[in-house]
């Protein structure tokens, strides 16, 4: 599964927190993070990241470009929601478009865990189909 990772400052210390924990099942999936986060991420883990822009430079809007794609399987926004943040408008669209392509988005660490064991646990079974009959 292709699982995108991004958390805006404030959240950066619980992405890594949550990736920490839950490396043993994030190890086996091929892991997209923006900038500053997929740094922080690989420096804190064994876990590989393919690393995009930074948000506000445009790694939301190359994440969503994966998901329009249906290229990626799940998304993990640590969002802030107490602060504005200069590039709303591209969060807006990658949620958006987790919404059009039916692409399972965590917006905080609760709904992150659920996502997780469900990952765990194989519930995303048809996501998988669908890259099988893809051949991915």
């Amino acid at each position: 599964m292709k699982i995108a990772l991004i958390a805006h400052d404030a959240k950066k210390k619980m992405m890594v927190d949550f990736t920490i924990a839950y490396e043993p099942i994030l190890i086996e999936h091929e892991l997209y993070a923006t900038g500053t986060t997929g740094k922080k991420i690989m420096e804190a883990t064994n876990l590989q990241v393919i690393r995009y822009q930074s948000g506000p430079l445009g790694g939301d809007q190359e994440i969503g470009s994966m998901v329009a794609k249906n290229q990626m399987d799940m998304v993990i926004f640590f969002r802030d929601p107490l602060t504005a943040q200069p590039h709303d408008v591209d969060i807006s669209a990658l949620m958006r478009l987790c919404d059009v392509y039916d692409i399972p988005l965590a917006t905080n660490l609760a709904s992150a865990e659920i996502f997780i064991n469900g990952l765990k646990r194989g519930d995303l079974h048809w996501r998988k189909i669908i890259h099988e009959r893809r051949g991915e």
